[in-house]
């Protein structure tokens, strides 16, 4: 007897295979990531064309066999069509699924991860978001990923020493995990100069508070500097997973 399995999912990559076929790779809310196969869903009748694409929150139904999940049935929840007419709006969605694909690699269900996911989009969506904020949206949603996934890094205090931070002569390790004070940052040579207006974005961001970072207003030197080591504990991150992966 065939089982069919249903779930709410939201849609972050595809691939098209063959003629008509296509995979799409989700993350939905009862299982985690799932890559799902749609049979010749590139055809114009197709009946489950409408209900699913990139960057759409769809009910899907499906049917688990030998080798594949095979999409049966679709309902379109929410369709973030402004993202998917404004190219600057769809770099950064893409942006963002790219991170999902390299970090979420089989079944795991997680609700927070679920829901970072549709308000990231969400807020990508917003057309009352101006684009130039788009910036803090995508690196909200980075730092706020990775520490769901335990990679939160140690910004209250010292990550060596664990004594109070001082506005001045602050570093971030990717090594260490986080911020360390000038005395201690002979354990990392790679350690980078920061500011206490990037300590202040970065707490922000792992406290959540949106409406705050949302109203920031950063110096460009100071934002060179906060993409650097966003962008370099990122990498740092995935290449010990990949690495892990590979050994293990």
């Amino acid at each position: 007897m065939t089982t069919y399995y249903k779930t709410k999912a939201i849609v972050f990559k595809k691939s098209d295979v063959n003629e008509a076929d296509r995979f799409f790779s989700v993350f939905a809310e009862n299982f985690g990531r799932i890559d799902i196969f749609a049979k010749a869903i590139r055809k114009t009748v197709s009946k489950l064309r409408s209900g699913i694409d990139v960057f759409f929150m769809s009910d899907l139904e499906f049917i688990q066999g030998k080798n594949r999940k095979t999409l049966t049935d679709t309902a379109l929840i929410e369709k973030f069509d402004t993202i998917s007419k404004d190219p600057v709006r769809f770099k950064v969605a893409n942006s963002v699924a790219i991170v999902l694909d390299n970090f979420l690699k089989g079944e795991e269900k997680d609700k927070e991860i679920f829901k970072l996911i549709n308000e990231t989009l969400l807020k990508i969506n917003d057309s009352k978001i101006k684009n130039k904020n788009l910036y803090f949206v995508y690196y909200y949603f980075l730092w706020n990923f990775l520490s769901l996934l335990g990679y939160c890094p140690q910004i209250k205090s010292c990550s060596v020493c664990l004594e109070k931070l001082t506005p001045y002569n602050i570093c971030f390790s990717n090594k260490i995990g986080g911020i360390i004070c000038t005395k201690c940052s002979t354990k990392d040579k790679g350690f980078v100069k920061i500011n206490s207006d990037i300590v202040k974005l970065l707490r922000l961001i792992v406290d959540k508070n949106w409406q705050t970072v949302s109203k920031i207003k950063m110096q460009e030197n100071s934002k060179k500097i906060f993409t650097e080591i966003s962008n370099s504990y990122y990498s740092y991150i995935l290449s010990k997973i990949t690495w892990a992966e590979k050994y293990f």
